[in-house]
């Protein structure tokens, strides 16, 4: 292969790294390809990539030589440290104007702080979410890019051939702000990815705990509400998961330990909502579902100790029963969204981002892991109205909930019932009650508020704004504290 003649570089042959490279080289890109272990260079080209245009290189100078101008580079290498470290090896080697684009799951504050460093240099940063696992990055992941916008025209060409296509074969990638944009996206679609799979995970729990169903009966009734509106990944794979069966014939699923993994990025979610002060409830229970369920010597012993219901919750009419457990599941899931979205919000007006809120619904009806059909009817709500406040406020989200709530509520009665804890389903019908209520307890909370820390609070029979002490014990001070508001 002649020098200068690749398309574009990627460092990191992990299998995300190797199944993008080998996606762009199908859509017609020459890519150029390193690792720090070199070895798997040399792996790659002989296996996977064996009869494709595919370069390698032993060191980054040899990289980055392959590459035509501007130069593009695509590093899939761990979040944090690592990213910093193959930034600072790659600059010697770049010229003003070429791109460093950061595809793996890196904090926004990072990429906030790696564009401005960069355009300093005079070069060029993205930093993108992908989603979709391995399967996505093969066959066609969701992108989700921000940093420079100057960088944006010339990896526009190659994100978008690669990319998952909706139905009407619009790519699910496009621009999505400048500095920390895209990653701060793609850290708030996995927080809705944790939440998406506790909730599947409640429901199944529910149906397991409550009527007794079996991995097979799991599976016809996973499979019949993916035929449905809560058609998604997801439930999908969910319905996959109980069909699969060990070497003995038992169902894998029942033989799983329950104690469950976590990357971060939930974390980092709940985080940032706690930081910009919105109720981002179901991310957050979603995240301490999975650190109780680490705890599980400590359950055992619990379980041992701590009693349930002293009587077994009866069902009468199980279709039904399943019926109220997929509805709660379907308003849940709105909910989840819904807050998913009062943060993008918030982090836009807080970052001074330009969010397609519609556009990102649609980066994400495909490729991704939380791709769904329910994600059209976001798009449809923000083309409808732009400026929309809130998702529940849209004719389509607020019909169901007002119709289905009866259902949700009963599911949970039942759950209170049988003693199986939902903390996912729960909080989303908490959020839904508070949002639906005119006025609030907080009054009583701000009167505490002011009786022990003379904190101040509002009248409702004076304009919002001007702050009142009262003396309530009759001995204290008429002097109030600072405010400060979360």
């Amino acid at each position: 292969m002649p020098e200068a003649s690749c398309d574009i570089g990627l460092i990191g042959l992990a299998v995300m790294g190797q199944n993008l490279v080998l996606n762009m080289n199908d859509h017609g890109f020459k890519v150029a390809v390193f690792n720090r272990t070199v070895s798997k260079v040399a792996d790659f080209l002989a296996d996977e990539a064996k009869g494709t245009q595919i370069a390698g290189a032993h060191s980054i100078e040899e990289l980055t030589g392959l590459l035509k101008r501007p130069r593009r580079v695509m590093l899939m290498v761990k979040a944090g440290d690592s990213v910093d470290t193959v930034i600072e090896e790659l600059l010697p080697c770049l010229e003003k104007g070429d791109i460093i684009i950061d595809g793996g799951n890196s904090l926004f504050t990072d990429s906030n702080r790696r564009t401005k460093d960069l355009a300093a240099k005079g070069i060029l940063f993205i930093g993108t979410g992908v989603s979709g696992g391995e399967e996505g990055a093969r066959n066609g992941p969701s992108i989700m890019p921000g940093g420079n916008p100057a960088a944006w025209p010339a990896v526009k060409p190659i994100f978008q051939a690669i990319a998952a296509k909706v139905d009407d074969g619009t790519p699910c990638c496009d621009w999505v702000g400048e500095d920390g944009a895209g990653h701060y996206v793609k850290m708030v679609h996995n927080g809705i990815e944790y939440g998406d799979m506790q909730l599947i995970s409640e429901a199944y729990d529910l149906l397991q705990k409550g009527l007794g169903l079996n991995a097979d009966e799991l599976h016809d009734v996973f499979g019949e509400w993916n035929k449905g509106e809560l058609d998604s990944y997801l439930i999908d794979i969910t319905t996959q998961i109980f069909a699969k069966k060990d070497e003995d014939g038992q169902p894998i699923v029942d033989k799983i330990l329950d104690t469950s993994g976590q990357k971060g990025t939930g974390k980092w979610t709940a985080i940032s909502a706690l930081d910009l002060g919105r109720p981002v409830t179901l991310i957050g229970e979603s995240v301490f579902a999975r650190c109780l369920s680490a705890l599980k010597e400590e359950r055992v012993t619990a379980s041992k100790i701590l009693e349930g219901p002293a009587t077994k919750a009866a069902v009468g009419d199980r279709a039904m029963f399943i019926e109220d457990v997929r509805r709660a599941l379907y308003c849940s899931k709105m909910i989840s969204y819904a807050q998913g979205y009062m943060l993008l919000m918030a982090a836009a007006k807080e970052n001074g981002w330009k969010l397609n809120l519609g556009g990102i619904a649609l980066m994400w009806r495909g490729g991704c892991i939380i791709r769904s059909r329910f994600l059209g009817k976001i798009k449809e709500a923000f083309d409808k109205n732009p400026s929309l406040q809130n998702l529940l406020l849209d004719s389509f989200f607020s019909a169901a909930l007002n119709e289905y709530q009866t259902s949700w509520r009963k599911a949970l009665v039942h759950a209170i019932e049988f003693g199986v804890p939902t903390p996912a389903f729960s909080t989303a019908l908490a959020f839904f009650d508070g949002i639906r209520t005119e006025r609030l307890p907080a009054n009583l909370l701000q009167a505490q508020r002011d009786f022990f820390g003379a904190h101040t609070y509002e009248r409702v029979d004076q304009p919002r704004g001007k702050f009142f002490h009262t003396n309530w014990t009759g001995h204290g001070g008429r002097v109030s504290s600072g405010t400060y508001n979360a």
